[in-house]
């Protein structure tokens, strides 16, 4: 179980601009994604160190984006304007996930330009919509080699995050204490008024740390 990448819902700029300003603030040449046909949106990536990444979303308007828990959460956070919609965890077996939750993970995938197709399942979008400050689910069926980290080789790296929210609820929603998650991360735990939430994610850069 380890945190695998962070969601970045795009602003109306639109997904191009919405990345290239993360991307210019790090230091990171963005790398296209692709569609995900299951949930009606398409993402660019900023690939990180230690297998992580940043993902950069926007909801297509597509039949799928209407269904799919991904997809309409996607179109809330970019209609209240974009920013950090959530933190996933990767994790080596979904069963006990499904068993807790009492409803199977869904697949997903994208094509890469070349041809080749990422494969994953996921599960615990429906939580992040209830509760945003609640990391989701992902086990990539893909070989390591395929992972959106692997796309280009950078030296910025996922240094921590700010959380609106309390670890023990997040320890309560995983079944494993959060810090087993979030492994060399550090994480200010913020107890707010209002909704809860990733509030910000710092990046280890070569320039020093980036908090975005």
């Amino acid at each position: 179980m380890r945190v695998d990448h962070v969601s970045y819902a795009c602003r109306p700029e639109g997904l191009a601009a919405t990345t290239e300003g993360i991307a210019d603030q790090l230091g990171i040449e963005p790398v296209k994604g692709g569609v995900h046909p299951r949930f009606g949106t398409r993402n660019m990536i900023l690939p990180l160190t230690n297998h992580q990444y940043v993902e950069v979303v926007e909801v297509l308007e597509h039949p799928a984006a209407e269904k799919a828990p991904f997809g309409q959460a996607v179109r809330a956070r970019s209609r209240a304007g974009g920013g950090w919609m959530g933190w996933v965890v990767e994790v080596d077996d979904l069963a006990p996930f499904e068993d807790r939750l009492g409803r199977r993970a869904v697949p997903g995938h994208r094509v890469f330009p070349d041809g080749r197709c990422l494969e994953w399942h996921q599960i615990g979008v429906k939580g992040l919509m209830a509760d945003p400050q609640l990391p989701f689910m992902v086990h990539f069926d893909s070989g390591p080699e395929m992972h959106p980290s692997q796309a280009r080789l950078t030296d910025v790296g996922l240094a921590g995050m700010c959380i609106a929210g309390a670890p023990e609820r997040v320890t309560e929603w995983l079944g494993a204490p959060v810090e087993t998650a979030l492994d060399q991360l550090s994480v200010d735990w913020r107890y707010p008024a209002g909704t809860p939430g990733l509030l910000s994610v710092s990046f280890a850069t070569p320039d020093g740390l980036v908090t975005i």
